[in-house]
């Protein structure tokens, strides 16, 4: 696996869950990784004494996804550290769930900065660095195309978003050879949503293929995505679901 060598990456929200699975995938394909992180300092710092004990650079930023400053200063440093700046995947997210009329002003407001405006300023950041040839990749959710249950109008709202920001930019880059796509991951094992939690049995019941994805599989197909093979996708959604939207 070879197929990044020579590239620098920067993977937001990257020290646990999808994040951190798509980082050692970049690596292992020979890409150099900075890995923004909110709070989990101790988690990113193993991941990044993991990807250096293989033979990379890595460096762990932390990173407000709320914060416009800090989001321009971790993708400033992420170019620094590494050199420069050829992927960006925009994977930090929260969800708020439950009924609309219980969503407080703060729900909606943290949603929107994270799950949207925090995709817009880091993709903006980074087009500062981002060579022809760059990669612009944004974690999405099976839950922006099909809201299957109710209390994720507000989570669901702000994935859909990021169909016509990829969409829109995909036109907008296309000409300087800048590929934007977003990938949208379905019920995948994480700490955040193990396959024995409380939710898991409703979720299953709606794949085809039951049972979970793993971190990996998602990180496999952002690191397609990444690579040369993949210099005609662009303006794309694609679902990683086990047929839930099928």
């Amino acid at each position: 696996m070879s197929s990044l060598i020579g590239k620098r990456a920067l993977v937001t929200g990257g020290s646990r869950g999808i994040g951190a699975a798509i980082a050692r995938r970049l690596a292992a394909e020979g890409a150099d990784v900075a890995i923004a992180y909110e709070q989990s300092a101790a988690a990113a710092q193993v991941i990044v004494e993991e990807l250096q004990q293989a033979g990379r650079r890595a460096v762990a930023i932390q990173m407000d996804a709320a914060s416009p400053d800090s989001i321009q200063q971790a993708v400033d440093r992420a170019a620094a550290e590494l050199g420069g700046l050829d992927i960006l995947v925009n994977n930090a997210g929260i969800m708020r769930a439950g009924p609309p009329e219980t969503m407080s002003l703060k729900d909606i407001d943290d949603t929107l900065a994270v799950n949207i405006r925090a995709v817009l300023l880091a993709s903006q950041a980074a087009l500062a660095y981002l060579p022809s040839g760059g990669r612009i990749i944004s974690i999405g959710s099976n839950l922006a195309e099909q809201v299957p249950t109710a209390g994720l109008s507000l989570y669901s709202m702000s994935k859909a978003a990021l169909i016509g920001w990829t969409k829109g930019l995909a036109r907008d880059l296309g000409p300087r050879g800048i590929t934007v796509n977003v990938v949208h991951p379905g019920s995948t094992e994480t700490d955040m949503n193990p396959v024995d939690g409380p939710t898991a049995e409703g979720q299953l019941s709606r794949m085809a293929i039951k049972a979970y994805g793993r971190a990996e599989d998602v990180a496999a197909l952002v690191a397609f995505v990444a690579g040369d093979e993949a210099r005609s996708i662009n303006g794309s959604g694609l679902t990683i679901d086990g047929g839930a939207n099928a």
